[in-house]
């Protein structure tokens, strides 16, 4: 019975840590596409400015990039190089259908966000291969 008892511990407990490390994979990734959407909209309003208006167009704009990126993750499984190459196409279009709802120098700042997130991830790309 000890021994049924101990095993059946061991059991939740190792259940118990990979639910852990599935959040924990879930909070790098951003959480939801709604969470993730809410958040990237919050973010880009702070930085241009945007009225209401525009903060519901962005928003659904990233809603629906979020979900189709879902889609594709689990249909493309472990095929990392397949989904970044789909992965940035869709942020070109979702990035081009943004542009489309903001005023000129909004467009300006825009893009040079852009660049600050491309440099961003160069810098990031540079450290990994050390």
């Amino acid at each position: 019975m000890k021994k049924l008892l101990v095993i059946c511990g061991l059991l939740f407990a190792v259940v118990a840590s990979s639910q852990a490390q599935e959040g924990q994979r879930r909070g790098r990734m951003g959480g939801t596409p709604e969470e993730r959407a809410k958040r990237q909209t919050e973010m880009l309003s702070e930085r241009l400015k945007l009225s209401d208006e525009q903060k519901a167009k962005v928003n659904a704009l990233y809603l629906e990039q979020g979900k189709k990126m879902v889609k594709l993750r689990d249909s493309l499984g472990d095929n990392r190089e397949g989904f970044m190459g789909v992965m940035m196409k869709a942020n070109e279009e979702t990035n081009k259908k943004i542009t489309a709802v903001l005023t000129d120098d909004q467009k300006k700042s825009f893009t040079a966000l852009q660049e600050e997130r491309r440099e961003a991830i160069r810098k990031r790309q540079q450290e990994n291969q050390r």
